[in-house]
């Protein structure tokens, strides 16, 4: 299966304390197996950032779910309450339990797999945490927004599974 991360960096090792924390499924180096979107944000990133849009390409094993002893958390390709409730905890620095399965702060879990919580998404979840809506209504909203797919590697067990194949300019 192939992988792309969009960065303005070409990526050949991967150095997970170098990531950033308090993303969707915790701190980790996240990829899409869809390489357009992955071309969206090496563009967005570049934009932030400076230098060029860079998408560097992994490959990993179709069947690294069932051959390796990894705790691996499938969201699928739908947002629901689940997921909404663990990218808030990890995305919220107020949020301590990390003992709790809905959160991914400690990195119990080698890989979570699951949509994205893009800008719109995003600012529900800032609603909610405001109080502007209620749970409901954030529930509601998620069925309308169009979701894309992520795949984030939490620990250095994970990280050696993926094999790097090349970069490019985007």
């Amino acid at each position: 299966m192939r992988l792309y991360h969009g960065s303005n960096i070409v990526i050949d090792n991967i150095n997970l304390a170098m990531c950033r924390p308090y993303k969707d499924f915790g701190q980790g180096f996240y990829l899409t197996d869809i390489e357009e979107q992955a071309k969206k944000m090496a563009i967005r990133v570049a934009k932030i950032y400076g230098q060029s849009p860079i998408l560097n390409v992994y490959e990993i094993n179709d069947n690294f779910k069932e051959l390796y002893n990894l705790k691996i958390k499938d969201f699928g390709t739908r947002t629901t309450e689940e997921w909404a409730k663990f990218v808030m905890n990890n995305r919220s620095r107020e949020f301590t339990d990390v003992q709790d399965v809905l959160c991914n702060k400690d990195n119990k879990y080698d890989i979570v797999i699951g949509p994205v919580a893009d800008d719109n998404m995003a600012l529900l979840f800032r609603q909610y945490e405001n109080e502007i809506i209620d749970f409901e209504t954030l529930l509601k909203g998620m069925i309308y927004k169009k979701t894309s797919s992520q795949y984030s590697f939490h620990t250095e067990k994970s990280v050696k599974l993926l094999r790097k194949v090349m970069n490019r300019n985007v």
